[in-house]
């Protein structure tokens, strides 16, 4: 994939107003079969102090959806229609690190295994995310931007 391509599909992922840059979600390396991406535990905790849950999950289907688009290329959508997470450990600072790796990439379903790690490398979360493909719809952009022209 184009490099522009790819910076764009990034932009339009993390950026303003989309909940993965409200979060803080970076991504560090991104193609259709694996991408990682980091995420501070500041700003994304429960009331006990450490990493909410829900927070792993929306990292996890950021980066999966992520991959899943770069697999199904332009002209095409992903939306995620199955996700589970195991919880393993607590995080208490610093950033967790998603690398999501692809497990199944056919023509209408990707699936990635996504596996979120702490500072110090030892398991958070472990999650599997599926998405849908199907054909872009004319005049519906990612968060209103085309990738193409923007």
């Amino acid at each position: 994939m184009d490099q522009e391509i790819l910076d764009r599909a990034v932009a339009v992922t993390t950026g303003e107003g989309t909940l993965a840059g409200r979060m803080g979600i970076k991504i560090l390396s991104a193609s259709g079969s694996e991408v990682v991406a980091t995420m501070p535990v500041a700003g994304n905790t429960q009331p006990f102090g450490l990493l909410h849950g829900g927070a792993s999950c929306v990292l996890a289907e950021t980066i999966g959806s992520l991959g899943a688009a770069l697999h199904a290329g332009l002209g095409r959508v992903v939306v995620g229609i199955e996700i589970s997470a195991t919880h393993h450990r607590g995080a208490r600072d610093g950033d967790v690190t998603a690398v999501a790796t692809l497990a199944h990439g056919g023509r209408t379903v990707a699936t990635y295994d996504i596996v979120i790690t702490d500072s110090a490398g030892h398991r958070v979360c472990t999650s599997r995310l599926t998405c849908l493909i199907r054909d872009q719809v004319p005049g519906r952009e990612a968060n209103g931007r085309d990738l193409l022209r923007d």
